[in-house]
């Protein structure tokens, strides 16, 4: 647990300011016809950054390389916007308010959303190769882990199993495999490669991937349980869009307090993993798992 004395909201502070400088330094607003004003709406302004905090506190834990990790909390960050993009398209959940503002479609159009997030996912990759200043093994291992996350044994592969299971109801090993791929896989290996960004080896990575699956799979849980308490205005996308649409979610299928008591079974989950790693440096990490089943949006 974070102790008393440490000043979590001070250390995010500065790391979140690092990451959104490092995108609005990288998304270029002068790719052509547009394009580089809908990636920009698309990344900049919004979010709580999750994704790139848990990087970050990863690689302070394993006292990893700085420069690949922000390059890589940003690179993953870049994945989860482009995924938002497409997500919200008229193909697949048709929704028009993302971060409390209009949707990138309904902005700039579908075909722009749709190079918006192509372009975006490819940036991804180029930030984590630069020409020098990581090692290419660190590079090469950064890659590999983001593609897998994002591909068809990840967040991909979890959305078309949810977009087969509208109307179904599944199990809650059925639902967690969808949410484990759909959400949890970007969320683990944000951990992931913020260790991969240092060395630490043997029980402390395994320990690490087990408190970012146990952080990535509470993150859904409390996303169905915010998706029917709270107000559109407050989670800055449309509230209770996952029951209009007839998804299973774990409120449906277990009932919201049971989901409650899950999530904070899963925080339990990953504080345990946290203080199994052997690492010295956790406070990040245990403050955000904190954050993560506590959050109100």
């Amino acid at each position: 647990m974070a102790g008393s004395g440490y000043d979590f909201d001070g250390w995010m502070r500065a790391q979140l300011a690092q990451v959104e400088q490092g995108l609005s330094r990288w998304v270029r607003r002068d790719a052509p016809a547009g394009l580089g004003e809908a990636m920009r709406y698309a990344v900049l302004d919004g979010g709580k950054r999750l994704r790139p905090l848990l990087v970050l506190a990863a690689c302070d834990a394993v006292g990893g390389h700085p420069e690949a990790a922000l390059r890589a909390a940003c690179a993953v960050e870049l994945i989860h916007a482009y995924s938002l993009v497409h997500d919200d398209m008229p193909c697949m959940d048709n929704d028009v308010l993302r971060r409390g503002k209009p949707t990138v479609h309904v902005r700039f159009g579908q075909a722009q959303a749709l190079l918006a997030g192509d372009a975006l996912q490819a940036l991804a990759f180029e930030l984590l190769t630069p020409e020098d200043g990581v090692p290419a093994a660190m590079q090469a291992r950064l890659c590999r882990l983001l593609a897998q996350a994002a591909g068809a044994d990840g967040m991909a592969g979890g959305q078309a199993i949810d977009l087969a299971s509208v109307g179904l109801q599944l199990t809650q090993e059925q639902l967690r495999r969808m949410h484990c791929l759909k959400t949890g896989a970007l969320l683990r290996a944000s951990v992931v490669m913020g260790a991969a960004c240092g060395q630490a080896g043997g029980v402390a990575d395994q320990a690490l991937a087990q408190y970012g699956a146990a952080v990535g799979l509470a993150f859904q849980v409390v996303d169905d349980v915010l998706d029917v308490t709270q107000d559109s205005a407050t989670l800055g996308k449309t509230a209770g869009k996952d029951a209009a649409s007839d998804k299973p979610t774990y409120v449906s299928l277990m009932g919201l307090a049971p989901a409650k008591a899950y999530a904070e079974a899963l925080r339990a989950e990953a504080h345990a993993a946290l203080a199994a790693s052997g690492l010295r440096e956790t406070r990040a990490l245990s403050a955000l798992a904190d954050m993560v089943v506590r959050r109100s949006h």
